[in-house]
C-alpha cells in the first residue's frame, strides 16, 4: 500500500463557500474539464473547476453530509517540487508554478467528532506526492494560506501516525508543534483550544 498523507483544514460550516471559492481562484487554468454545479448545506450554489468522483454531474449536498472532489492546485515549485514533480519544465506557469493533482479533497459538513466546525481534508493521490506534502515548504503554504483566507481556526499535516503536525492555529502559523504534544496532550485538547475567527 501507498502512503495517503493529507491536510486538514478546519473552519466554522458557514466559511466553507469561502473556502471553496479560494480553491477553484488557485486552480490551474489550463485545465479543459467542464465546471461541476455543487449545491451545500443551506442551498447555497457554486461552481467549481472540479470533478466529484471523476464525473461532472451537479452535486447536491443540501441535506448536509460530506462532498467529494477531485482537485488540481497550481502550487509555487521549490527544491522538493522539483524532486518529486517536475519531470517536464513546461508544466511551470508565468508565476512559477505548476498543477500538483489529483489530490483528493473530502468537505465534511457537520462531522460527529466536532459538529461546530467543518473539515476540508485534501489527501495525495501517490506516495511521491504524500512526501512532497511534508518537504515541500510551498504546499504547507498553499494549504496554510487557504486556512487564513477562508477564515479557518486550525490546519493539520497527517503523516498516518498517531500524532499530527499542527500548521496553523487560531490565526497563525505553527511550526514545531504537535497534537499530541507538549501542549495538546489529546486531539481533544486542541479542538478546546480553537477560536472562531472574528469577521
Amino acid at each position: 500500500m501507498g502512503l495517503d498523507y493529507s491536510y486538514e483544514i478546519f473552519m466554522p460550516p458557514r466559511n466553507v463557500v469561502r473556502a471553496l471559492t479560494r480553491l477553484a481562484e488557485i486552480a490551474p487554468r489550463d485545465c479543459d474539464r467542464p465546471a461541476l454545479p455543487v449545491t451545500l448545506p443551506g442551498g447555497e450554489q457554486l461552481i467549481v473547476p472540479f470533478t466529484s468522483n471523476f464525473k461532472s454531474e451537479p452535486v447536491d449536498c443540501s441535506a448536509g453530509g460530506s462532498l467529494e472532489l477531485d482537485t488540481s492546485i497550481a502550487i509555487g515549485v521549490d527544491d522538493a517540487m522539483r524532486e518529486f514533480l517536475l519531470r517536464d519544465p513546461d508544466r511551470v506557469d508565468e508565476r512559477g508554478r505548476v498543477p500538483v493533482g489529483y489530490i483528493y479533497l473530502t468537505v465534511r459538513f457537520s462531522p460527529v467528532w466536532h459538529p461546530n466546525f467543518a473539515s476540508l481534508q485534501f489527501t495525495a493521490a501517490t506516495s511521491d506526492m504524500s512526501r512532497m506534502f511534508v518537504e515541500s515548504a510551498s504546499v504547507r503554504k498553499v494549504f496554510t494560506d487557504l486556512t487564513a483566507t477562508a477564515g479557518g481556526v486550525c490546519c493539520l499535516l497527517d503523516t498516518e501516525t498517531d500524532v499530527f503536525d499542527i500548521c496553523w492555529l487560531n490565526g497563525e502559523t505553527v511550526s514545531g508543534e504537535t497534537v499530541p504534544g507538549v501542549r495538546f496532550s489529546r486531539f481533544h485538547d486542541l479542538v478546546a483550544a480553537w477560536r472562531e475567527p472574528v469577521e
